[in-house]
């Protein structure tokens, strides 16, 4: 009775601790929001913000431009694709700990310490090669708007990040939302590495920065509001969370730059309750990919295929895998092109037509080429070689090309190699593409022999593989390939670029993407 009694005490103590911290965070936005101006939440932009060619806009990322306010997943990417599982874990349980009892500053300060110390700072690119796409998707479209115009119209642009240090944001707002002017909180370095300490919020700096950009100063943001003294702000505008609730999600259309490229494994927003579900999980995910690989690579495709869906797999096989021969001309097999979505490529073909074929790319790891289970060949880059290995394969029989020579995993095509057009009179288009729930199954990474094992560790991978009509070979091999990239493009709703493996691997890695193992 005593150990019941203690128990019933404690969870009204936390409760009533957890409804005094909810009070005060809702009485303290009530008289914020009563301090400082503000306009209609039907209204995007106040009345003055017509002619604002003679103005300044500081704008607070946190509360104009992102639609949660929640950084939590950000601090759990870095702390996941730089830093590894163990310390992602540490990051989530000092997070639910400290959640209910500490303050913003030292919760922020702890999540910097937990995600950043003994990092280096050196070639550190997780800013440009992995948040862009989760900060993308929290874009309020109004707070957009705000942002675009004045980046159009106004004397001069500073986005201010009063939370998320500068180094996590530079380049997602420099390389998709465009702006120049940023500001934010730095972590200490000493010895080429982050210490993990985050530095104090320096106003002068920012008065100095405006001085400089010169004109009218607009303050979007209700954190400016305790500066208004000590800084020439002629306006100040907010929003509540409420207001914010309302807002629409920036459509990809509207990106300014399209989000092509983007790198890490997880395929989800790591919120502090979907990542103690993906730890809970990740156990059984390594004993489904185990599973999986090794249902397909010891059984027949009659039999790995319907046993696989029985784990959770999914494949799908669209339209009648081809019969005939490619041509008539020194080729004993058919040559298959297809868009690159993961190494799995070349197999889900291959189980799609239910006989072995072979697969050439132009990097793939030692450990990868011997848990094939398909025949595969590397190429050399050099022209008349890769020509002379590719021609002698598909005399052997069926052969498979990737002609991107990367993974893309956005809906777009890279630029196709047109050195497949040069080998036989036929091939036969295949348009691929993917679903995964929980990790990617592609990386720029020097572990790029996991990514099939991530890919087979999601609850429900799926594949699509669909066979499109042959296509003849004649004229110009560049015109074929573009041919056949429109062709793959229209059957999948993918948009076609000019970019090349070698763009990806030196925005995401710094590297031409070479694997030497």
């Amino acid at each position: 009775m005593a150990s019941k009694g203690f128990f019933t005490k404690s969870f009204l103590l936390y409760h009533r601790i957890l409804h005094r911290n909810l009070s005060i965070g809702k009485l303290y936005r009530r008289t914020l929001s009563a301090k400082l101006p503000r306009y209609p939440s039907q209204s995007t932009s106040p009345p003055s913000f017509d002619d604002i060619s003679n103005k300044t806009l500081v704008i607070d990322m946190d509360e104009w431009l992102l639609k949660s306010n929640s950084i939590f997943p950000y601090f759990m990417l870095v702390a996941l694709e730089g830093g590894g599982y163990l310390r992602g874990l540490l990051l989530l349980f000092s997070y639910l700990f400290l959640y209910f009892f500490a303050s913003e500053e030292l919760m922020l300060k702890v999540m910097v310490m937990f995600s950043f110390c003994g990092m280096k700072v050196d070639g550190f690119r997780l800013d440009r090669a992995v948040l862009p796409k989760y900060f993308l998707e929290n874009v309020g479209l109004e707070g957009f708007e705000v942002l675009k115009k004045g980046l159009k119209e106004a004397k001069g642009v500073v986005c201010v990040s009063r939370r998320v240090p500068r180094v996590m944001v530079d380049g997602f707002l420099r390389d998709y939302m465009g702006v120049k002017e940023i500001m934010g909180r730095e972590i200490g370095m000493k010895y080429g590495f982050f210490s993990g300490v985050l530095m104090d919020w320096n106003e002068d700096k920012l008065a100095q920065k405006m001085e400089d950009v010169g004109g009218d100063v607009m303050a979007f943001g209700s954190c400016f509001g305790k500066y208004s003294q000590q800084l020439p702000f002629t306006e100040i505008c907010t929003r509540t969370e409420q207001e914010k609730k309302n807002w629409n999600t920036l459509p990809q259309d509207m990106y300014p730059n399209p989000l092509v490229f983007h790198d890490g494994r997880l395929a989800f927003t790591p919120t502090p309750m979907a990542t103690l579900a993906m730890f809970v999980y990740l156990p059984l995910g390594i004993v489904l990919s185990v599973l999986r690989s090794l249902i397909f690579g010891l059984l027949p495709y009659h039999l790995s295929i319907p046993l696989s869906s029985l784990t959770g797999s999914r494949s799908y096989l669209v339209g009648q895998p081809p019969q005939y021969k490619t041509g008539t001309n020194r080729a004993g097999g058919q040559l298959f092109v297809c868009n690159h979505r993961t190494l799995l490529d070349p197999i889900a073909i291959s189980a799609g037509l239910n006989r072995p074929v072979t697969a050439v790319t132009y990097s793939l790891s030692r450990l990868s080429e011997i848990i094939s289970p398909i025949q595969t060949a590397r190429l050399t880059r050099n022209k008349e070689e890769d020509r002379r290995r590719m021609s002698t394969l598909l005399a052997r029989g069926d052969l498979v090309v990737c002609p991107e020579g990367t993974t893309c995993r956005e809906k777009f095509l890279l630029r196709f190699s047109p050195l497949f057009a040069e080998l036989t009179d036929r091939v036969v288009p295949v348009a691929l593409n993917t679903r995964v729930d929980m990790f990617y199954g592609t990386s720029t990474s020097i572990f790029k022999f996991m990514d099939p094992f991530y890919f087979l560790m999601n609850p429900r991978p799926e594949y699509w593989v669909e066979f499109l009509e042959k296509v003849p070979t004649e004229g110009r091999s560049i015109d074929v390939a573009n041919g056949i990239q429109r062709k793959i493009g229209e059957a999948l709703g993918f948009e076609l670029t000019v970019l090349t493996r070698k763009d990806k691997y030196m925005m995401l890695a710094g590297n031409e993407g070479i694997v030497k193992a």
